[in-house]
C-alpha cells in the first residue's frame, strides 16, 4: 500500500535505522542517574544528589555550530561536528562553575541518511563522554522541500548544577586579578561565515590542498572544538576560590567575551605579545588581505577560554591547566582605577560589564 508520508519525502524507516545505529554511542554516555534507555518521549535523570546542596542552582545552555556544518557537508565528513556542538553548549555551563549533568540534541535535515545521522550523533556522544555529560535524548527531523537532500543543521541544550555559593561571575573579580588565556584548538565553531566568504572570494574549494593549512582545506577547517569542561572542573576542585570568573571565547571574539565577565568599572588591557595566533588565522587573514587585528571581534585567534584568577594563585592555575593538557598564559591584569576608556570594548550581549582592549603586536 502506498505510504503518503514517504511520497511527501519523509522516510520514517530511515529514521528508525538511524536510531538503531546511534544507540550504542548514546548509551555509552549514560550513568547511574539516567533512567530508561534510548527512544523515550522524554529523558529522565535522577537529581537526588542535589539534596546534598545547601542551595542548588541549575545552569542551562543551548546553541548550535553555525555554518561550520556547510563545510562538513561539502566534504562529506560528519564525525566531528557533534564534538563542536558539545563544546558550544556544555562549555558555556562550566563557565559559571557548574558541572554538566545531561544534554539533548536536535538534527534537522532534508533527508535522513542513517549513517550520516549516526556519525553526527556519535560525535555528540563522544563529546558528552569527554565532558561527563549524559546524552539523554534527541530528535532527528526530516524537512524535505525546506532543506536540500544533503543539508542539515544541529543544535543542542544541556543542564548542569552548581552550589549557589560557588557560582563564578563578575561580582567575584577583584582589583589586581590576573587574566589567564587558555589555548583553543583552532576556529572552534565561530566566524565560519567570514571563513566561507574569504575562500569563495579567492576561489578556494574545501577539497583543495593548501600546504600552509597542513593539507585538505575542509579537513583543516573542521578541526574539532576543544572541550574544556573536565579540566576546568578539576581546576575548580583542586584550587577552591582561586578562579573568580571565566569566559568562553565564542561569537563576538576576544574583547567582548572577556568584558562580559568583568565588573562594571574595571578594565583590562590584553597584551597581544603574549601569544602567537594559530596558523589558520594568519592564513585566512592573509587571503582576505586584512590585518589579523581586524578579525579579533570574529575569531578566537588561539584563545578558547579566559579564567580571571587571584594574583596569588595565577602560577598554580597555569601549572594545573598544563598538567591537564591545556596550554595557558597570563595576558593582562584587572584594574579598578579610573581612566579614559576610549577604544575599549565595554560589555557585550546585553551585559553591562567591564572594559577590554587589545594592545601591542602579536608574537611571531
Amino acid at each position: 500500500m502506498p505510504n503518503p508520508y514517504a511520497e511527501a519525502g519523509v522516510d520514517t524507516a530511515a529514521g528508525d535505522l538511524a536510531v538503531e545505529l546511534m544507540k550504542s554511542a548514546v548509551s555509552a554516555t549514560h550513568n547511574d542517574s539516567v533512567l530508561g534507555g534510548v527512544g523515550g518521549f522524554a529523558g529522565l535523570y535522577d537529581v537526588s544528589f542535589l539534596k546534598g546542596f545547601s542551595r542548588p542552582l541549575l545552569a542551562t545552555s543551548t546553541d548550535g555550530v553555525g555554518t561550520k556544518v556547510a563545510i562538513a557537508q561539502a566534504i562529506d565528513k560528519h564525525d566531528t561536528i557533534g564534538q563542536d556542538l558539545v563544546g558550544m553548549v556544555v562549555d558555556d555551563i562550566v563557565v559559571v562553575g557548574a558541572k554538566p549533568m545531561f544534554m539533548t540534541d536536535y538534527i534537522a535535515c532534508g533527508r535522513v541518511v542513517p549513517s550520516r545521522i549516526a556519525d553526527i550523533v556519535a560525535g555528540i556522544a563522544r563529546g558528552c563522554a569527554m565532558t561527563g555529560t549524559a546524552l539523554v535524548g534527541g530528535e532527528t527531523a526530516e524537512h524535505p522541500g525546506l532543506l536540500g537532500p544533503d543539508d542539515y543543521d544541529v543544535a543542542g541544550a544541556a543542564v548542569g548544577a552548581v552550589e549557589a555559593s560557588e557560582v563564578l561571575g563578575a561580582e567575584r573579580v577583584l582589583d589586581g586579578d590576573v587574566v589567564v588565556a587558555i589555548a583553543s584548538s583552532g576556529l572552534h565553531s565561530n566566524g565560519y561565515s567570514l571563513v566561507r566568504h574569504i575562500l569563495s572570494s579567492r576561489g578556494v574549494a574545501y577539497t583543495d590542498s593548501l600546504p600552509e593549512l597542513g593539507g585538505l582545506v575542509g579537513e583543516a577547517l573542521l578541526e574539532p572544538t576543544r572541550l574544556y569542561t573536565t579540566p576546568l572542573l578539576g581546576l575548580l576542585a583542586d584550587h577552591p576560590g582561586a578562579v573568580h570568573s571565566m569566559s568562553h571565547v565564542t561569537g563576538g571574539g576576544i574583547a567582548a567575551n572577556l568584558a562580559r565577565v568583568l565588573p562594571v568599572g574595571s578594565w583590562v588591557e590584553v597584551d597581544r605579545a603574549t601569544w602567537e595566533p594559530l596558523p589558520v588565522f594568519r592564513v585566512l587573514a592573509d587571503m582576505a588581505g586584512t590585518p589579523i587585528e581586524d578579525t579579533e571581534g570574529t575569531w578566537n585567534l588561539g584563545i578558547g577560554m579566559f579564567a580571571v584568577v587571584s594574583a596569588a594563585a595565577a602560577s598554580d592555575v597555569i601549572a594545573s591547566l598544563g598538567s591537564a593538557g591545556l596550554a595557558s598564559w597570563p595576558v593582562g591584569t584587572v584594574s579598578m582605577s579610573a581612566r579614559d576608556l576610549d577604544g575599549f570594548e565595554q560589555g557585550a550581549k546585553g551585559v553591562d560589564g567591564g572594559a577590554v582592549r587589545l594592545t601591542g603586536a602579536y608574537a611571531g
